[in-house]
């Protein structure tokens, strides 16, 4: 039959279209078992075999003649449309979730057929689309077709029409941006990063909201995760505009700056590649004023305290540009930094002092030496029960406290003073207040 459809001309009459498409939705269409394959971050698609239909071979026939019917030269989708509706666009997408990689890759070549020849169901195919997307990132966290459908929303997005449409830039910053979050991203990530490429070479004007959007989704202990998204910012680097790029040059390279100093060598690395990338340099030889001062501090530490020798190298390569740069520039932020480092110590050192003026301070106290004896002959066990009795005492006064805020305060003694501490005392803890509010 597939030959036959492939090869004849003018097979396909008014009275084939209800029979052919119920067909392929009997043989289709069908509840999908529970997923066996292991979920989110735990799938890798290179290590894992996946579960495979078991009756792929009768599938994969209905799937081919289904792909000749819809690319015959003889169908027609004004006669087709009565028949593939939103229902059956609805139960296609639900297939979408099946663990065989082949069924999926067939799915996504027949989704784009349908789309590319009904124009009516476009806008319906998109918000399914979308609705899979929220479910996933909000709810489920497990689709297996994510993939799949971005690769078929990579080749909409390209035919887009210029100005973008309001709903467009909202699926931009409402559904593909949230995807960054999910922890299976590896599995559909280059997908994803052409998708969002796609926009911004699209709409200049978005690059401002979709980088500060990857900088609050960053990822903050998933090493593997984090050089993900520096590769994808590496390719939103290559096509963003000057004017965009001044926008966002601040938040951006704090983050790469912590990047810098990660003790995980690949992430380090990643980022210390982007001095390799001539568009990225040329955006950093113009803006180098604001960019060196934040990156200054990152390089010059771990120049000398990063474990791995070959970020040492790329370290040296980044400063060494900078100094080609702009060397007044560069002298002027390795003085700040020794300056900044010198107050830091000198801080460090007066705070040591002041704690020691406060022992020292409490030690001329009667109470230290008895205080100091006890708690050298107490035992642990007696140490821990009085712990707990202070806990009890503590809760019951505190019961009691609040009993007496309820009621009227007892009028004061007169020419009663309140304790103070010696002023010494007072003084030294002022300071240290003072010391580490600053």
């Amino acid at each position: 039959m597939v030959d036959f459809l492939t090869n004849q001309n003018g097979v396909i009459t008014e009275v084939i279209y209800p029979e052919a498409i119920n067909m392929f939705a009997v043989n289709l269409f069908r509840t999908l078992p529970p997923s066996s394959n292991p979920n989110g971050a735990e799938f890798d698609p290179e290590e894992d075999e996946p579960t495979l239909e078991s009756s792929w071979p009768h599938l994969q026939l209905v799937y081919e003649l289904f792909l000749r019917f819809l690319e015959s030269p003889d169908f027609q989708p004004s006669m087709a449309k009565r028949f593939i509706d939103h229902q059956f666009v609805l139960q296609l997408l639900d297939l979408f979730d099946s663990e065989d990689p082949r069924e999926r890759d067939f799915l996504k070549t027949v989704l784009h057929r349908i789309y590319g020849k009904f124009l009516g169901l476009r806008a319906f195919i998109r918000k399914q689309i979308n609705n899979v997307f929220y479910r996933f990132i909000y709810e489920t966290e497990h689709h297996n077709g994510i993939a799949e459908l971005l690769e078929i929303l990579g080749s909409i997005i390209n035919g887009f029409a210029l100005p973008l449409k309001e709903e467009h830039k909202q699926f931009l910053l409402k559904v593909l941006l949230p995807l960054h979050k999910a922890k299976s991203l590896s599995v559909y990530h280059p997908q994803l990063t052409y998708c969002v490429v796609q926009f911004l070479e699209k709409d200049p004007s978005l690059s401002e909201a979709v980088i500060k959007s990857l900088l609050k989704f960053w990822p903050k202990t998933h090493s593997p995760k984090e050089v993900m998204f520096l590769n994808e910012l590496e390719e939103l680097l290559d096509v963003i505009e000057p004017a965009e790029f001044q926008k966002v040059m601040v938040p951006l390279f704090r983050q790469i700056a912590k990047c810098v100093s990660s003790p995980h060598f690949q992430v380090a690395e990643r980022a210390l590649y982007y001095w390799n990338n001539e568009y990225i340099m040329s955006l950093i030889t113009d803006n180098s004023a604001v960019i060196l001062p934040i990156m200054f501090p990152a390089l010059n530490r771990n120049s000398k305290t990063h474990w791995n020798k070959t970020i040492h190298g790329l370290i040296y390569n980044a400063l060494k540009l900078f100094m080609e740069i702009d060397q007044r520039l560069f002298d002027e932020c390795s003085k700040n930094y020794k300056q900044e480092k010198q107050m830091e110590r000198e801080k460090l050192s007066q705070r040591e002092e002041l704690w020691q003026q406060v022992e020292s301070l409490a030690k001329t106290n009667p109470e230290w030496t008895k205080a100091r004896r006890f708690n050298d002959c107490l035992p642990v066990s007696d140490s821990r029960a009085l712990c707990d009795q202070y806990s009890e005492n503590s809760d019951s006064a505190y019961d009691q406290s609040e009993q007496r805020a309820r009621q009227p305060p007892p009028p004061l003694p007169p020419q009663k003073q309140a304790h103070q501490e010696p002023r010494e005392v007072r003084q030294a803890l002022a300071t240290l207040t003072t010391l580490n509010n600053y």
